[in-house]
């Protein structure tokens, strides 16, 4: 029995779909892992993934976060910035 594909609002966006995101680094440019809220976040826009490390710098950079790069789908946009003052 075939079941037909579920309704958006019951399945994950697929990276097309938020095609933005940004890669956590250290201080050598390898990426760093955070915990699971702040984890594999991506985004419909460049000033939606904007908006969300300019309000979570804090939390990533307490969690060994030194730099971001970000990323639309697998294009590098622009990277690494350092999330110190």
């Amino acid at each position: 029995m075939n079941l037909p594909d579920q309704p958006s609002t019951f399945r994950p966006p697929t990276p097309a779909e938020r095609p933005w995101w940004w890669r956590l680094e250290d201080a050598q440019g390898g990426e760093v892992a955070v915990d699971e809220e702040h984890t594999g976040q991506r985004f419909p826009s460049q000033g939606d993934a904007e908006s969300w490390v300019g309000e979570t710098w804090r939390e990533l950079a307490g969690q060994g976060v030194d730099a971001v790069v970000l990323f639309e789908l697998e294009r590098r946009v622009y990277g690494p910035m350092s999330l110190h003052a």
